[in-house]
């Protein structure tokens, strides 16, 4: 039977793509140190892992969530090694997550986008929107704190993009 934050989730800010994220990703670890349990917390945190082992995650909405990163990844591997002229094969992890034919048109779309930072979006508002299926009848529950924290880590990145000092990133490129 799952537990329920009512109290902890009902106080959490909305969070809302292209936001400024309310508290850092460590605050929001703090602020459930005192509501769920130390596995749970441990769990949170594996969120913001890069490249967690998968075979020791039984969470089913963080298993998700990373088998989806996964896919989504392997797909841009595909399509840098086929630009490259490469097999991707050696560069794959393979997910047993089946990417929607819409969802490839859309990573094909952002790849081939020539700004960066708007192809980078565009990924994110996948991993967004993949996420908000994901927190879908997940209300009080802790499926919905494992959506709010890989959310959370989404706006952190693009508020870290917005505070880069880019006059100095340019100089350093063009010296």
């Amino acid at each position: 039977m799952p537990r329920y934050y009512t109290y902890l989730i009902s106080s959490l800010p909305y969070l809302q793509f292209d936001r400024e994220p309310p508290f850092s990703f460590s605050s929001f670890l703090e602020r459930c140190k005192d509501f769920i349990s130390d596995k749970e917390i441990f769990l949170l945190k594996m969120a913001g892992e890069r490249e967690p082992k998968l075979s020791e995650i039984k969470q089913p909405t963080l298993k998700s969530y990373f088998l989806f990163e996964i896919a989504l990844r392997d797909e841009l591997v595909k399509l840098r090694a086929l630009r490259r002229k490469e097999e991707p094969e050696k560069y794959l992890r393979k997910s047993d997550y089946v990417l929607s034919l819409h969802l490839i048109n859309s990573i094909i779309q952002a790849f081939k986008n020539p700004a960066i930072l708007e192809a980078e979006r565009n990924l994110d508002i996948l991993r967004w929107n993949f996420l908000e299926e994901l927190e879908r009848g997940h209300y009080f529950d802790f499926d919905f704190l494992v959506v709010y924290a890989f959310k959370l880590l989404i706006l952190e990145r693009w508020e870290k993009v917005k505070r880069a000092d880019k006059e100095a990133i340019l100089e350093k490129l063009f010296k």
